[in-house]
């Protein structure tokens, strides 16, 4: 940890180092593939009997896959791109979101049953700091990692971060989507789409290295994009439906950009939360109005969800590295499943994979009981 700076000095905020799995494969270089191939991943479920389900579709990995092995070699992946030498390493602290308390390697024997045992032990086996922390709040967890760690770096708390975020498909949370009907029964999710049906669960495992750019500099590390701005917005309007006009997620867009000192025009992207759900698309193109006004129809959009499924807690920081890779690889991903234009939702959706290398883009994310983030990236 370092001196915190004064007021009004803040720190550039870069990222040195990101991996990825997900359902097209171990590796940021799978990710960014199966995004320009445009196919979704969704497949007939195989890890555990589906056969009572109304739906039985996900986008998951083979086999059996072990969350903390995961993790570890994703963030592995993610401090080798960075340059993290061991000691650097032992310096950097761990933000993790992960889905409660996952099963497997609870963690580290003195601390039998503790809460955040499991963040602990990915730490420990990482080579990581002990100063970790756990974010289990839904679907905004690794993007509140994501805008703490930016945070901290640039306040001058700490030179780096890790934020990580794991979560595998498993039984309880499938069947708790399928009963409440969220999970699509035509098998594909279909955002900002007349006929859209609902969400898919995926796989979802990342890890970025979130650091000053003086600190990557000193090292002679070659930052892959900087953390322009941040937003963080709650609306407390329903446990789980969103609130109609948007106001809290456009709050939390109107942040980022404030922070960026950027203009609404100057996005040249925006990876939506877009779930696929009736009701939270039409919300969401509600909260782009109010935050972009007219050039949220001219922004191009899509949601990466479409292609890799909905990761939970891990979903934002998931997203964040799709949309990492599109910049930095020219293209943007498209909003896969689209049928026809929702009039709910008039905006500039991305019907296909299309070469373009803006300097701007947006990461949005929502949740259960209100919660929203944004999160502005751009080139180095």
């Amino acid at each position: 940890m370092t001196e915190p700076r004064p007021a009004g000095d803040r720190a550039q905020v870069v990222v040195t180092g990101l991996s990825a799995v997900s359902a097209y494969g171990r590796g940021a270089s799978a990710l960014a593939a199966g995004l320009r191939a445009g196919r979704p991943a969704f497949a007939p479920v195989t890890r555990f009997d589906v056969s009572a389900r109304r739906v039985g579709v996900g986008a998951l990995l083979p086999g059996s896959p072990v969350l903390l092995d995961e993790l570890l070699s994703t963030v592995d992946e993610a401090a080798h791109q960075a340059g993290l030498s061991a000691p650097v390493r032992a310096s950097t602290p761990l933000l993790l979101a992960v889905h409660g308390e996952p099963d497997g390697a609870r963690g580290l024997p003195d601390r039998p049953g503790r809460t955040g045992a499991f963040t602990l032990s990915v730490a420990e086996k990482a080579g990581l700091s002990d100063g970790a922390r756990t974010y289990t709040s839904a679907c905004v967890a690794a993007s509140t990692a994501v805008a703490d760690a930016a945070a901290t770096v640039a306040a001058g708390g700490a030179e780096r971060v890790m934020v990580a975020a794991g979560y595998l498909v498993e039984p309880d949370q499938f069947a708790l989507f399928d009963a409440g009907r969220a999970l699509a029964a035509d098998g594909a999710v279909r955002p900002f789409s007349a006929g859209r049906k609902g969400l898919l669960l995926g796989d979802g495992v990342a890890a970025v290295v979130v650091e000053s750019a003086r600190a990557a500099q000193a090292r002679g590390a070659t930052p892959l994009a900087r953390l322009h701005g941040w937003g963080r917005a709650g609306d407390g309007y329903h446990v789980v439906q969103p609130r109609p006009d948007g106001a809290g997620l456009a709050r939390a867009i109107d942040a980022a950009l404030g922070r960026a000192g950027l203009t609404p025009e100057q996005i040249g992207y925006v990876n939506a939360h877009g779930s696929g759900s009736a009701q939270s698309d039409v919300a969401e193109a509600a909260a782009l109005r109010r935050a972009l006004g007219e050039h949220a129809s001219a922004v191009p959009i899509s949601s990466t969800k479409s292609l890799h499924g909905q990761a939970l807690e891990a979903s934002p920081l998931l997203e964040l590295v799709a949309t990492v890779l599109s910049l930095r690889e020219g293209f943007l991903p498209v909003n896969a499943g689209y049928l026809a234009p929702d009039p709910d939702c008039p905006l500039h959706v991305l019907t296909a994979t299309t070469a373009a290398r803006p300097a701007y883009a947006l990461s949005l994310n929502a949740a259960f009981g209100g919660a929203n983030t944004a999160l502005l990236v751009g080139a180095p």
